[in-house]
């Protein structure tokens, strides 16, 4: 009589989670909503729309040496509300919803999550923001032939500050995709965003100090706003700091959301 040795069967996972696989899921499912395809849309028609009608309403009698970049991009004023609420959406919109604990089972890591959020948003509002800057700012210009408004794609600054803003649009939507991770409420993100991008620079410059008004320049707002500038003005950040500013204040956000990721039962 023989026997036959047989081997211990063990359960093998079909799949493993790996990078790729999470970063392509945060891909899909942004895409899947329709929030996104709205907030995406709406920002682009904003952006393109106040464009072209303030640079048609423009008589040429000076907007107080406004930036010609900064002038003809003044919708993407909206466009900053527009990406942070994606970005809150994909955080905090997953608790408000239930999803997160679905999210957290399939990668009971959580950080890789975040992460992917993070690159995923910023790879979309960058791409998209470019490219409607790039179809505005032409666009604009053909409103304001012979004002002091003129300009050309190939002028000194013009590229740089509409690729600028773009960069400077991403990283603020990283930023509120953060402050959405940690707050876990679209509203209440919402208003911490608000406030921190709008109206604090605003509260802080009514402060009779010097030092305050050097800070308020690396505000996420104002920092936008050298970033967007063709010409470097006296009294705002140069654009590496202004994008180096931008970035720390992104990092931070994310840094505060993986920390609450990390503590916190989902």
């Amino acid at each position: 009589m023989t026997t036959t040795a047989t081997a211990p069967l063990t359960a093998t996972p079909a799949y493993r989670v790996t990078p790729a696989r999470v970063l392509r899921s945060e891909w899909h499912k942004l895409w899947t909503l329709r929030s996104t395809w709205i907030t995406l849309a709406a920002t682009t028609a904003l952006t393109l729309g106040m464009g072209a009608g303030i640079s048609a309403a423009y008589d040429g009698s000076g907007e107080g040496g406004l930036d010609t970049v900064v002038f003809v991009l003044l919708g993407t004023q909206f466009a900053t509300v527009n990406l942070a609420v994606l970005g809150i959406l994909a955080t905090a919109g997953e608790y408000s919803t239930g999803q997160i604990r679905a999210t957290m089972t399939a990668v009971p890591r959580r950080l890789p999550v975040l992460w992917s959020k993070a690159a995923v948003l910023a790879a979309v509002a960058f791409v998209l923001s470019l490219w409607t800057n790039l179809l505005t700012f032409p666009l604009a210009q053909s409103f304001l032939t012979g004002t002091d408004q003129a300009a050309a794609l190939g002028d000194p600054g013009v590229l740089r500050g509409l690729a600028g803003n773009a960069a400077g649009l991403a990283l603020l939507t990283v930023l509120a995709l953060g402050l959405g991770a940690v707050a876990r409420s679209v509203p209440l993100a919402t208003g911490a965003y608000i406030g921190l991008v709008m109206v604090v620079p605003e509260v802080l410059r009514m402060l009779p100090y010097a030092v305050v008004d050097d800070a308020v320049r690396y505000f996420p707002s104002k920092a936008l706003e050298s970033l967007t500038a063709a010409q470097h003005g006296p009294d705002a950040a140069a654009p590496g700091a202004a994008l180096l500013a931008l970035t720390l204040w992104a990092a931070a956000s994310l840094a505060a959301a993986a920390v609450t990721l990390r503590r916190r039962d989902v």
